[in-house]
């Protein structure tokens, strides 16, 4: 290698030559930058609050100062509460491990979904819902980042893994609120979403939870069904008439139906919800995904093989508790926090883990992890 070759290229020494911008008194990112709006004030946290009052709708949930958290904080001048949620939560250690863990395949390719880009979808789907039918859409969106970063490595089986190491079980909506997330200080309403967006939850306390609950379900049913689609599981074909019919067969024709369906009853009835008819064609997309993808033999197997890997990790660090991080070794319940370790591991990190501390050969390990699948 010569010293001609250790020079940056031409493309690297315009860029770096950009390090202060362009311009004297006022500095601007492009040489020739024209665009612009009509000077003016900010408009900071107590306007948009007053936009806020002036046109959502009655009913929706209203930002208002520094919000409603358990360690009370001075406002911010520029954003409302409900914006600080949603900032703190895209920045948190939390919701960027989502990249790494398991929407449906264990550790997917680079074309199926992850816990990510679920949740970015679901938070697509909420805002398009809130803005529908004047809700808060900085707090749907909060929501619908938040919502799954609950979750462990594997997917759902997670959950059952973790629920024979704690009394009151593991569900990863309100681990998410309470553990997860507990650190970020967010607001009660934000909370209060992440903990009840699963169905079987007690219904959130705003309208833009329960819009989140709505979204979640319409995205995952519908990205899902694309995923599987696309790794030949499943043939659109095969979908039940009235799916077909109703909401059709592609993911853009499904999320037009469904979040048309569910703003056109909230405007109609003035209740979070969707008319019977379009009701039934989701649960029939979703039972469809239940018995032709989730319940398949090879996810049922791949399930499994999470259990016990997770299962034997948390095992691991309850006898080995020199091994847990020292940000996991306080308080007195190890058991606890051997769980909320593993509970944020990444889908590879823990694989890895069960590698490297119990010495699992890697054809034991769930397919699709990259072990040679």
């Amino acid at each position: 290698m010569s010293a001609d070759d250790l020079r940056p290229n031409p493309r690297a020494v315009n860029w770096a030559a950009t390090m202060r911008g362009h311009g004297g008194e006022f500095v601007a990112a492009h040489g020739d930058s024209y665009a612009g709006v009509a000077a003016g004030p900010s408009i900071g946290r107590a306007e948009r609050e007053a936009r806020e009052a002036a046109y959502l709708r009655p009913g929706a949930t209203l930002a208002v100062g520094a919000g409603d958290r358990m360690r009370p904080e001075e406002p911010d001048d520029e954003r409302t509460c409900f914006e600080r949620d949603r900032d703190r939560i895209v920045h948190s250690a939390a919701f960027r491990r989502l990249a790494g863990k398991t929407q449906v395949v264990v550790y997917p390719t680079d074309h199926q979904r992850t816990r990510l880009t679920h949740a970015l979808e679901v938070a697509q789907v909420a805002t398009s819902l809130a803005r529908a039918v004047g809700a808060n859409v900085s707090l749907a969106e909060a929501i619908a980042l938040g919502h799954d970063c609950g979750h462990g490595p594997g997917g759902h089986a997670s959950e059952e893994a973790f629920d024979a190491f704690l009394p009151e079980g593991f569900d990863h909506g309100p681990w998410g609120a309470d553990v997860a997330l507990a650190e970020l200080n967010l607001c009660r309403e934000t909370l209060d979403g992440v903990r009840n967006h699963s169905w079987s939850r007690p219904a959130p306390s705003t309208v833009e939870g329960e819009l989140v609950s709505w979204a979640d379900r319409i995205a995952y049913c519908a990205h899902d069904l694309e995923d599987a689609v696309h790794a030949g599981i499943v043939h659109t074909g095969d979908l039940p008439a009235v799916v077909r019919e109703r909401l059709g067969t592609t993911r853009r024709d499904q999320l037009r139906a469904l979040i048309h369906a569910v703003s056109a009853a909230v405007c109609q009835t003035g209740r979070v919800g969707m008319d019977e008819e379009s009701a039934g064609a989701l649960a029939e997309l979703r039972r469809f995904n239940y018995e032709r993808i989730y319940t398949r033999p090879e996810s049922l197997a791949q399930s499994l093989a999470v259990i016990d890997v997770l299962r034997d990790l948390v095992g691991y660090y309850i006898e080995h508790p020199d091994a847990l991080p020292d940000d996991f070794r306080a308080g007195d319940d190890l058991v606890r926090q051997a769980v909320t370790y593993v509970a944020g591991m990444t889908d590879r990190f823990a694989f890895d883990r069960a590698e490297v501390l119990l010495g699992w050969a890697p054809d034991r390990l769930p397919r699709g992890i990259g072990h040679g699948a």
